[in-house]
């Protein structure tokens, strides 16, 4: 597969992602398009899903280990604690 169709998956992808997750602050929906996070999360995703499901472990680890800045830097909280239920399955 090529540099450019992979790319054009990555952000197909992102862009699905973007539209459909989001995250939870203080009951406020931020989907994750506008909090710039969607395409972390493809490209993460991209080359485990190109192989196989993702078993829900390995969702969480990846979630786990996405690191998201809140109040300009001075707090970094883990992408899973902000993301309801419904969109960590």
């Amino acid at each position: 597969m090529s540099n450019g169709s992979t790319t054009q998956i990555i952000e197909s992808l992102a862009a699905e992602i973007g539209d459909k997750v989001y995250i939870d602050i203080a009951g406020w929906h931020l989907y994750l398009s506008d909090a710039k996070l969607h395409l972390t999360l493809a490209e993460k995703f991209y080359p485990i899903l190109i192989e196989e499901v993702p078993s829900e472990g390995k969702v969480v680890e990846i979630l786990q280990n996405i690191p998201v800045k809140l109040g300009a830097g001075r707090q970094e909280v883990s992408l899973i604690n902000l993301l309801p239920m419904p969109c960590q399955s």
